[in-house]
């Protein structure tokens, strides 16, 4: 934390580092934040690249998926000539360009239990860009276990749901509080349901915008509510919900 940023660190970040709530302390922290990202597809492009572009050089991308012609609609990551390789190494490839001084760990594979529990201890903060719900409530669990902070994303069709839970404080409510009940991942299937490619956009900018806020711990985050967008209406509702009487959250 002590060292110091070099020219080019200031001449890259300095529209950043210019904002009072930022400065060079707060570039620092955000240089030096651990982070775990799941999922590299329309949540985890705008994620990854954002947080990229910001000073977040430690970052590790968990998916198992190839890039298809179908992603490229709202998958801002890839191009035609990315079409059945891994996301995640052309991912790390780009990253690698746009910032060469990143730290970009790749893990190809689905987040499990077994490999979840190796390594979150590693991690400052987890983010949710997945498409199904075993997995945000997997990362849930494991997140609340461990006291971790949690940045979860959900899209379908015209509408995008973000949650930020800090598990450090016992008060948090959880994602299981929120769905009662494991929702059908068909609400999640952009295959079947279809999704508007800014929808994905718009909401994984505003979970990068969480992860930045959280590690400079300013400005009001959705601890305890849900922000609700829908991209057809322009609504945009923030809905309050509290903890569920015997949830996993109630035992940690």
């Amino acid at each position: 934390m002590n060292k110091r940023l070099n020219k080019s660190e200031i001449e890259r970040y300095s529209r950043q580092i210019v904002l009072k709530n930022i400065g060079i302390i707060g570039q620092k922290k955000i240089l030096n934040t651990k982070i775990l990202i799941i999922g590299a597809g329309g949540l985890g492009c705008p994620i990854i690249d954002n947080l990229t572009r910001s000073g977040v050089k430690n970052i590790t991308i968990a998916d198992d998926d190839k890039v298809s012609l179908s992603n490229l609609h709202r998958q801002t990551m890839y191009n035609t000539n990315d079409i059945g390789k891994f996301k995640v190494d052309v991912i790390k490839n780009k990253i690698k360009k746009i910032n060469p001084s990143s730290k970009i760990n790749i893990i190809k594979k689905r987040i499990t239990d077994i490999n979840l529990s190796k390594i979150i201890k590693k991690f400052d903060i987890l983010v949710d860009g997945s498409d199904n719900f075993k997995t945000k409530f997997l990362l849930n669990d494991y997140s609340i276990r461990y006291k971790k902070i949690l940045i979860a994303g959900a899209i379908s069709k015209f509408d995008g749901h973000v949650f930020t839970f800090d598990f450090k404080y016992k008060k948090t409510p959880c994602l299981k509080c929120f769905y009662q009940s494991e929702p059908s991942d068909e609400i999640l299937n952009c295959e079947a349901e279809g999704i508007m490619g800014p929808v994905a956009g718009t909401i994984g900018n505003i979970q990068a915008n969480e992860v930045l806020k959280k590690i400079l711990k300013i400005g009001k985050d959705l601890n305890k509510c849900i922000l609700i967008i829908n991209l057809l209406t322009l609504n945009f509702r923030k809905v309050s919900f509290k903890k569920k009487k015997k949830c996993i959250c109630e035992k940690y």
